[in-house]
């Protein structure tokens, strides 16, 4: 990106945001709220803008804030101050927070949502998937749907697996408690560890669990599990656990499967949102979309090093296989 402002606010102190002088006014000013550091998603959609015709420095303006997820009265400062900036549309990405603080900041300024891992209507931020109405719309991502089917990947994946083990945290309860009904219908032992204050401590969560005992990992969504998951899928393979995750990102570093919409496909999706709004579209007359493609994605490097064969029959259901 070839020029961002960043909004920090530090020991409850605001530092303005730094407008270039003499900015013509058809510049397009798009705030984006996010936990983590730009990432893959948001790489995608910033790509997708500029095949749509906006550039930074020329049409658009990206005002990028990374939201503390340690202090929900800090981000809902935060967003506060962007708004104050005068943006004219609202990216905001990943958990409810995000999305909270940008409604608690604006009833007016379009909110392009990207809800990872909570719901949106029955959270009453949107009226209803067709008519969203308000000043909220974007995609919907159903993780706590997707969570048994990971599982079910998981057992047939590794049928001998006597226990599945399940690091969760605030950001991903409703998850949790989705997998844990998963497991009782599939019969599969259940274990969950819950992780608290960040950085999280991954070696002394999982201490005691290995794959020798057929043990299995079964991550959820989460924007702090997300930045660690190099690390995560580092922990996992030392420990030999089969693990499944949320996103192919874990996959790319080293993970043994993972099963989900398209983070790419999903910021590509929040960039067309962006688009139609800028060009006078109102949030309220645009549906709320949840993505329908949704890819299985096996390393099979990592199932060599682990010494498992993968089923012929996952292999086959796989839309992407790391050789």
């Amino acid at each position: 990106m070839k020029r961002r402002a960043v909004l920090a606010l530090l020991a409850g102190a605001t530092m303005p945001l730094p407008f270039a002088a003499g900015e013509p006014s058809k510049v397009f000013r798009l705030g984006m709220l996010s936990f983590t550091p730009p990432g893959p998603g948001i790489r995608a959609l910033e790509r997708r803008l500029q095949t749509l015709g906006w550039e930074e420095g020329r049409n658009l303006r990206i005002d990028y804030v990374q939201l503390d997820d340690a202090d929900t009265n800090r981000s809902l400062a935060m967003a506060a101050e962007l708004v104050r900036r005068g943006v004219d549309a609202i990216y905001a990405g990943g958990p409810e927070l995000a999305v909270k603080s940008a409604v608690a900041a604006t009833k007016t300024i379009p909110i392009v949502m990207q809800a990872n891992d909570y719901d949106p209507l029955a959270l009453g931020y949107v009226a209803s998937i067709a008519r969203p109405g308000g000043n909220v719309t974007g995609i919907f991502m159903q993780q706590i749907e997707l969570t048994p089917k990971r599982l079910e990947f998981l057992a047939e994946a590794v049928p001998d697996m006597g226990r599945v083990v399940v690091l969760w945290d605030r950001f991903s309860a409703d998850q949790f408690e989705a997998a844990r009904e998963a497991a009782r219908s599939l019969k599969i032992p259940l274990d969950g560890i819950e992780c608290t204050d960040p950085p999280y401590d991954y070696e002394r969560a999982l201490a005691g669990v290995e794959g020798g005992h057929r043990d299995a990992l079964l991550l959820l969504t989460s924007p702090v599990f997300f930045v660690d998951r190099q690390r995560l899928a580092a922990v996992a393979l030392d420990h030999r656990l089969p693990s499944i995750f949320a996103f192919r990102q874990w996959v790319d570093e080293g993970g043994l499967m993972s099963y989900s919409a398209s983070i790419t496909d999903m910021g590509r999706l929040a960039a067309d949102y962006v688009d139609r709004i800028a060009k006078g579209a109102k949030p309220a007359d645009l549906p709320v979309q949840q993505p329908t493609r949704f890819e299985l994605v096996v390393n099979l490097k990592t199932a060599k090093e682990l010494g498992l064969t993968i089923p012929p029959l996952i292999l086959a259901r796989a839309d992407d296989v790391i050789e």
